[in-house]
């Protein structure tokens, strides 16, 4: 069973975050970086798949030469091996022109599964994953928590709205995108490390790929979030305020 998973490299969540000069992105020089939340969970599904049912797991990236540290770190924790899709210009693409790039990468490989992260922790699009599985042709299902493999092809359980869930069977090959949290995350051993220096990652230019790379979604700008602070007093008896408050932190807040 070979096993496609697409991972992308974004600013640590703690990372102090600036606007460059232009407005429409952040100031990179001076970020840490690492594997997107969701894309971690990608991969940890696919290895748990790969240690189940034998086969091969390969990682993918875009971006630019920083990026290897990340498939790197992939391959650390046990991905046999990895692509690198150098592209100095990923903040000028929109999730379409990423897609084509991965989807021309990934269609020579003949994968029996791709797998992505639902959304990314810097854009959070949750586009990229389907639209591969567009361009490419094939049967694709999001918010995957857990995939098993069958005689037929797959069987998935999906995370839907509040607290239903749905299992669905998929033939293969077929592109998933997989949600945060359906399982433990490993960490990439010593020995992994050392293993990970040996592997084999190919590179490809964005050039190379001669996909098309006009974008038909621009960001004009970004802006920080504007910090707020109000006070609203809920008239009535302690019963009508507590129903009140409920009904603002459900409906308003969304935090319960």
């Amino acid at each position: 069973m070979k096993i496609v998973v697409a991972i992308k490299q974004v600013p640590e969540r703690d990372a102090q975050v600036h606007i460059d000069a232009s407005g429409r992105w952040i100031e990179e020089s001076d970020l840490q970086y690492a594997m997107n939340e969701s894309d971690a969970y990608a991969l940890e599904e696919a290895l748990q798949l790969k240690e189940k049912h034998s086969g091969e797991v390969v990682v993918v990236s875009v971006g630019p030469e920083r990026v290897g540290s990340t498939i790197r770190e992939a391959l650390a924790k046990g991905a046999d091996r990895g692509i690198h899709i150098e592209c100095d210009d990923l903040n000028k693409r929109d999730v379409l022109g990423v897609a084509r790039l991965l989807a021309a990468a990934l269609k020579p490989e003949s994968p029996d599964l791709i797998l992505t992260g639902l959304q990314s922790d810097d854009l959070g699009y949750g586009q990229t994953g389907v639209i591969v599985g567009e361009l490419l042709g094939l049967p694709h299902a999001s918010l995957i928590l857990h995939v098993e493999k069958t005689e037929a092809g797959l069987t998935v359980k999906r995370e839907l709205e509040e607290g239903w869930f749905q299992t669905i069977e998929l033939p293969t090959p077929a592109v998933l995108t997989i949600q945060s949290g359906g399982n433990k995350l490993r960490y990439a051993t010593l020995m992994g490390i050392k293993r990970a220096k040996t592997k084999e990652v190919r590179l490809v230019t964005a050039v190379e790929l001669n996909v098309e790379s006009t974008p038909v979604v621009s960001l004009e700008n970004i802006t920080l979030p504007q910090k707020q602070k109000s006070t609203q007093m809920l008239p009535g008896t302690a019963k009508e305020a507590a129903a009140a408050l409920v009904e603002k932190l459900k409906f308003e807040v969304r935090v319960i």
